[in-house]
């Protein structure tokens, strides 16, 4: 099955990035988050990716064009051009670059990848969200029930420490608690090919009238995931992921 990565917005939020590269490839730890994502659906056995690009995308392109080279040690004859990797672990992706359009809209980046698979089950997540989310377990739900779609609903964290006062008494204080109540589009979707049918051009909005209209006529299924799931749209969001990444407590990798 395939995997759909939607990489190619502006970053607005993260412009001390963005400026100069897709948010996409903002990197936590000497990796951009994209691969962070794609590590995840790997180790689950998904390798077949298709990432849906704008913004800067001869960036992410180099990136996947180069990895090889980038993540080994070689010798090269500067006379031949000959390369020679020295040590290489090869990773069993196949990764499919697909531009998008620099203004299209979420639902029109993936109307034109709609060639690419093959009128086939697919999923389709965000290139700017971390999980542990359970994809087998995902998959099986999605199964399970025979919607359209399937969308992993999450509880985003607080950006601010929670206190639970009994009058002028803190009886709990919590710095990053999860929200009891509310559930948010976490991404990390599971989407049948009909889907398609409701997404009309480039302007339109993934999240507005494709799913709107999908979930107002019972085809629209939510997965609740309780862990961890967390978003890259600040700086702050960025500086805790790298926190949980260098003391090696990033739930999202294996």
């Amino acid at each position: 099955m395939k995997v759909v990565i939607l990489a190619g917005g502006f970053g607005t939020r993260l412009q001390e990035y963005t400026n100069v590269i897709p948010k996409p490839m903002v990197t936590i730890g000497d990796k951009p988050i994209i691969w962070h994502i794609m590590n995840h659906y790997s180790s689950y056995g998904y390798t077949d990716f298709i990432c849906a690009l704008g913004y800067k995308s001869h960036i992410v392109k180099d990136f996947f064009l180069n990895y090889k080279y980038l993540n080994s040690n070689f010798s090269v004859n500067l006379a031949s051009g000959i390369y020679e990797p020295l040590n290489h672990k090869s990773l069993d992706w196949n990764v499919s670059l697909i531009d998008t359009g620099d203004t299209s809209m979420t639902g029109g980046r993936l109307k034109r990848l709609q060639p690419f698979l093959n009128d086939s089950t697919f999923m389709l997540t965000y290139g700017d969200g971390l999980s542990n989310i359970d994809i087998d377990r995902l998959l099986d739900f999605h199964r399970s029930h025979g919607k359209m779609v399937t969308v992993s609903a999450v509880h985003p964290s607080a950006r601010f420490g929670e206190l639970v006062l009994d009058n002028e008494l803190v009886t709990s204080f919590q710095e990053k608690p999860q929200i009891n109540q509310g559930w948010i589009n976490g991404g990390f979707f599971i989407v049948e090919p009909d889907f398609f049918s409701f997404i009309d051009d480039d302007s339109t909005v993934l999240e507005k009238n494709p799913l709107e209209t999908v979930a107002s006529i019972g085809q629209l299924a939510a997965y609740k995931h309780t862990d961890f799931w967390q978003c890259m749209d600040t700086k702050r969001d960025l500086d805790y992921l790298e926190s949980l990444w260098q003391t090696g407590n990033a739930p999202w990798s294996h």
